[in-house]
């Protein structure tokens, strides 16, 4: 809750200075990460993931369900085809026992048989109407209540791989996060980059300019040559056009910045560093790296441990399969016609309770060949965790190199930059007392402005280069 709410008052900070015409870094950062599609995707991922760590809970809980159903029959249902004759017994006090009422014969007394089978002499009518009943309409409700009790360790499992998603889906923002800043970091610099070099460019104009005229009136005096002044003109052209390319260079990158911000592409803005003289930290970072805390930071590293995680409780789930299932059952009934007391045509209720168990015995190895996969997959994501922290190291190795690099690039191009001021104004102090050419001055111009040019890139390259170490190294948050 209290990101949510540093990031909306980020956010809001970000469109009030957007609004202001000045942009901060941490106002472009905040407004692309409000802004960006792919972590709103992340974002909606997790509140899935929550979701879905919910449901995994509930199967803890007792399930309450209710079925319904209605079915017509065309027919009654009848429990005989006709009437039916039942003998009955007598008690006989000779025997002390009941036996059945036969017909016999007058003279004999021997019993009259028919077909072989003796006639009773006395029978009880069960008729037919008597055991058809009316099933034209039926109706059955039931409320079941389900609760498992043992599962083989499936609910567990799976309300561990819910947590380890919930985490994951987290990660993965997080990693989002990163490249968005990332990718906001370089753009502005560019921004930054390409506004230094354009008050490079309107100097070196300036500087071309004030030479073109100082060569135009020496042309006039006698003392220079039209060939020289001709250069001169060549090199002021050619120095106009860099200025125009820096110019539409800088108007590209504005737009590229603004749409990484997810603002309008014609924006117009202003950005809090582009009128600094120095563009880098003029202090080295500690270049010791704990690589046991690169991989607790590194979201990737973090997102491929939970997956691990996830696979080893899969591999659980898969074993639950071959173990016992035992869940509690109870039910309330709603019948008509219902059979409880005769077979009336009204409801009838009632209520059972049980113990339902399931034991699996023989697949042909189907489960078992289900857990080896399954063991197979955590056994690949645990590789996968090995080789990504190996190559993490070599990443991590190579950035810190090149911030280094990059470092010591600044440094020289700050000595450079000293030497080629140095040498300008001896040349233009040269050329004013006659002891120089136009040609030695406009070297000594395109060295300081080579050395200007080289001075800026280094800068950026510096910035850069830091905000991808500080990226590789898990660091990179807002």
């Amino acid at each position: 809750m209290r990101k949510t709410v540093y990031a909306m008052a980020l956010a809001v900070t970000a469109v009030t200075a957007a609004a202001q015409g000045v942009m901060t870094l941490d106002s472009c950062r905040s407004m692309a990460l409000a802004n960006n599609k792919e972590i709103k995707l992340a974002t909606l991922k997790i509140e899935q993931a929550g979701y879905q760590k919910k449901e995994a809970a509930a199967a803890y809980k007792p399930a309450i369900d209710f079925e319904a159903a209605y079915t017509y029959n065309q027919k009654k249902l009848a429990l005989v085809s006709e009437d039916q004759y039942l003998p009955v017994k007598n008690f006989n006090l000779a025997t002390q026992s009941y036996e059945y009422s036969l017909v016999t014969h007058p003279v004999t007394g021997e019993p009259i048989t028919v077909n072989g089978n003796p006639i009773p002499s006395q029978v009880a009518l069960l008729p037919k109407s008597a055991l058809t009943y009316n099933i034209h309409n039926v109706f059955a409700g039931a409320l079941t209540i389900t609760q498992p009790i043992y599962m083989g360790g499936k609910i567990k499992a799976m309300n561990e791989i819910t947590r380890y998603a919930e985490q994951l889906a987290m990660s993965m923002r997080n990693s989002k996060v990163e490249d968005v800043v990332y990718n906001v970091d370089a753009a502005y610099w560019q921004v930054v980059s390409l506004k230094a070099k354009h008050r490079l460019a309107e100097s070196y104009v300036k500087l071309v300019e004030s030479l073109d005229n100082d060569v135009k009136a020496m042309v006039k005096e006698g003392v220079a040559t039209r060939a020289q002044l001709l250069a001169v003109d060549v090199k002021l052209n050619e120095a106009q056009v860099d200025l125009t390319r820096v110019n539409n260079g800088l108007v590209l990158s504005r737009m590229l910045l603004a749409q990484t911000c997810g603002i309008p592409v014609n924006s117009q803005f202003k950005l809090a560093d582009e009128d600094k003289e120095s563009l880098a930290d003029t202090k080295l970072r500690p270049t010791d790296i704990n690589m046991n805390s690169v991989y607790a930071q590194r979201s990737d590293i973090h997102s491929l441990e939970l997956a691990t995680k996830i696979f080893d409780e899969k591999t659980r789930v898969a074993r639950s399969e071959m173990l016992p299932q035992i869940a509690a059952i109870g039910a309330y009934h709603a019948m008509n016609p219902n059979s409880y007391n005769g077979f009336a045509n009204k409801f009838g209720f009632a209520f059972s309770v049980g113990i339902m168990a399931k034991i699996p015995i023989w697949h042909w190895g189907a489960h078992n060949s289900k857990i080896k996969a399954a063991e197979v997959d955590a056994r690949m994501k645990k590789i996968e965790l090995e080789d990504a922290r190996e190559k993490i190291q070599l990443q991590v190795s190579q950035a810190s190199f090149r911030y280094q690099e990059a470092f010591k690039t600044y440094e020289v191009t700050c000595a450079n930059l000293t030497k080629a001021d140095e040498n300008l104004r001896m040349a233009q102090l040269a050329f004013k007392e006659g002891m120089s050419t136009a040609d030695d001055v406009l070297k000594a111009q395109t060295a300081w402005l080579k050395a200007n040019s080289e001075k800026i890139d280094a800068e950026i390259d510096v910035r850069l280069c830091d905000v991808y170490l500080s990226k590789v190294m898990g660091e990179l948050k807002l």
